[in-house]
């Protein structure tokens, strides 16, 4: 962590920044090259408890048109019905059902992943990078979490083998405290 600030500190009700965090993801294509992509819309908020992280809690809303991998046909691809079906399945989401603290700066935060309309439950591990005010004097902390999943768990096809079964998602968080 790159603050001094407590954890206590930190307690409070927080929006995502949408313009400081990425939500993102990696799998293998053609077994041999790593796609990286991003979701560009989504919105979430979190209530951090310092005293008793336990009682923390988040939620996020991810726009699955949004998916970008800086190549059209694929992320055609990918919204198409074989991928992510953003015709009829138009978000993704995640709602936090417990938050474990590992240590000063780690955690364990469990939830409800729903892709395609399929909800299964996924642990992701966050690392706090930094918690301070912003130049506008508004308390801000910082996120870095992966977790990763089985694409076909929530019916995500393509079973050519052409794309790893394993995708691993990234979250680079920023988030501002609202109370």
């Amino acid at each position: 962590m790159t603050t001094t600030t407590e954890l206590s500190e930190m307690t409070g009700d927080y929006v995502l920044d949408s313009a400081h965090t990425r939500i993102g993801f990696v799998a293998r294509a053609a077994m041999i090259t790593k796609v990286r992509g991003q979701f560009d819309e989504f919105e979430g908020s979190a209530h951090l408890d310092g005293d008793d992280p336990a009682q923390s809690s988040a939620e996020l809303t991810i726009q699955a048109k949004s998916v970008q991998t800086r190549n059209q046909r694929r992320d055609d691809h990918l919204r198409s019905n074989v991928f992510l079906d953003v015709d009829n399945r138009r978000t993704i989401s995640f709602i936090s059902i417990g938050v474990e603290q590992v240590d000063e700066t780690n955690f364990k935060v469990t939830g409800d992943l729903t892709v395609r309309g399929v909800t299964k439950q996924v642990t992701v591990d966050f690392e706090l990078t930094g918690a301070e005010n912003d130049p506008r004097g508004r308390f801000r902390v910082g996120f870095h979490g992966k977790a990763t999943i089985n694409r076909k768990d929530w019916g995500v096809g393509w079973g050519r083998g052409v794309v790893s079964e394993k995708v691993t998602l990234d979250f680079d968080v920023a988030a501002i405290r609202q109370s």
